[in-house]
């Protein structure tokens, strides 16, 4: 759930246009914030002009009146002046005595004449600094007279600057409309782009994707081409790594088939040596049949060891017919059909002198590919057999549930390698343990598991290897139990 709140895991499509607004929203401060502080000194410096030329006039009108302290003729300068002087809006003026009293005043019921201005007024004032108050919006200046190097007065004057301080405002809201505009328009403009650029990427992502359920899907020869230079390059790399991972798929596929005809020689050879040893013995009694029929005890020693001599040659041949059939011939698993496993690994046995033991639980017929489950625990027995020192035991057990069988086979070898115990338990067709062309038996293992839905654990040690494989039974099997 908090993975959907850090931005790392946010789309590449979403961050970039975040990252557009974010930086058009810290340019428009600082390009507004810049505007706004030009206009504002544009203003105080215009202001600061207007209004000093018109307290040089009334300072040039007053200076007489000033020192006399003329009340009537103070306020008469000022009515005349009080019309809108060079564009400015008079609020107030007053006129100050040296002492700081008034002398006159436009608004002379506030101000009355004698009395001194409230310090706050004149705060910040000296030097003829203009003081701007955004609240009241006004602009206040202290204007000093001056004659002959004395001090004698000053003028007091407040101007409103509302139509001003709305200016400031409109220009404000133009700024922020403005760059509002611009930024979504980038940041739309970024997302349409960052999509169109990593359109490329997703077709190669979902191609990929597909192929970790089967075979690798090329990239149409449409897309290739409606592709940039760099992701035509890519997407072509891509279809050659893909051919060359199908072709690698089906080798194996051929090598596994041909590893099987190669099985099935070696299987013919050692029947063939199976059928050979009995038929001297065979061919004997059938001798002895022939010089010594009349007599009871020959007949009858002599019929014994037929019977037991084509015995032996009827099950080799027919655990080799049980094992190499179609598929279609036998849908189901027997006990039988399992303990013909113990005839065809006889020669790999006795080759090395290992002992089997053997335990088949199997009671019933089971719902599975018998060729298949065969197949497969043949070459796990075989491979137990080339890996078992001379004279080891090789431990074979089948047994069944409700749901699977299961087949297990150990040995006392030195234990199966990590790579074919990682791919015989995990399974990946693309990537076999192949290597000078070994390991074809266990890759056929896993391709037969994979055909059958099932599954294989490997607990190996330097004390041997225990092969676990499971195979799930079928749903007519599930129903008959039921």
């Amino acid at each position: 759930m908090l993975r959907c709140y850090r931005p790392s895991d946010w789309p590449i499509t979403i961050r970039v246009p975040l990252l557009v607004i974010t930086l058009m929203v810290a340019i428009s401060v600082v390009i507004s914030n810049t505007v706004l502080t030009r206009l504002a000194q544009t203003q105080e410096t215009h202001i600061r002009a207007v209004s000093q030329t018109y307290l040089d006039g009334l300072d040039a009108s007053l200076l007489p009146h000033i020192l006399r302290e003329d009340v009537w003729e103070v306020f008469d300068t000022l009515d005349r002046a009080r019309p809108d002087s060079a564009g400015l809006n008079v609020a107030t003026t007053i006129v100050l005595n040296a002492a700081g009293d008034v002398i006159a005043a436009s608004d002379p019921i506030r101000f009355p004449t004698g009395r001194p201005i409230p310090e706050w007024m004149l705060k910040g004032l000296e030097d003829g600094a203009l003081q701007i108050d955004e609240t009241n919006e006004t602009a206040r200046l202290r204007h000093p007279v001056r004659t002959q190097g004395q001090h004698v007065g000053s003028i007091y004057t407040e101007l409103e600057i509302s139509h001003l301080l709305a200016e400031r405002r409109a220009v404000l809201w133009q700024l922020i409309w403005t760059n509002t505009a611009i930024t979504l328009a980038l940041a739309g403009l970024g997302y349409w782009a960052v999509r169109r650029m990593v359109e490329p990427v997703r077709t190669l992502g979902s191609y990929l994707d597909r192929a970790s359920g089967g075979p690798v899907e090329m990239i149409p020869n449409a897309e290739l081409r409606a592709a940039s230079g760099e992701f035509r390059q890519l997407f072509e790399r891509y279809n050659a790594m893909a051919q060359a991972a199908n072709e690698r798929v089906e080798l194996m596929r051929r090598l596994a088939r041909e590893e099987r005809l190669a099985s099935l020689g070696r299987l013919a050879s050692g029947m063939a040596h199976e059928i050979n040893n009995p038929l001297g013995g065979l061919f004997n009694a059938l001798d002895s049949l022939k010089r010594y029929g009349d007599r009871a005890s020959v007949r009858q020693a002599s019929t014994n060891f037929l019977e037991r001599g084509l015995s032996g040659i009827r099950d080799v041949v027919r655990a080799a017919l049980m094992t190499y059939r179609q598929p279609g011939a036998r849908p189901l698993l027997n006990r039988e059909a399992i303990d013909d496993l113990r005839y065809l690994v006889q020669p790999a046995l006795r080759q090395k002198g290992l002992t089997l033991d053997w335990n088949n639980e199997i009671d019933r017929e089971l719902h599975l590919a018998g060729r298949g489950v065969r197949d497969a625990a043949l070459n796990i027995l075989l491979n137990a057999c080339e890996a078992s020192p001379r004279e080891g035991t090789i431990r074979f057990n089948a047994c069944h549930d409700t749901q699977s069988l299961f087949i297990e086979i150990a040995d006392h070898g030195q234990g199966m390698p990590n790579l074919y115990r990682e791919f015989l338990e995990v399974g990946n067709r693309a990537v076999g343990p192949l290597k000078h062309g070994d390991g074809l038996g266990l890759w056929m293992v896993r391709q037969l598991l994979d055909e059958a839905g099932g599954g294989a654990t490997v607990d190996a040690g330097a004390d041997g290897t225990r092969v676990r494989l499971e195979f799930p039974l079928g749903k007519e099997h599930q129903h008959d139990v039921a």
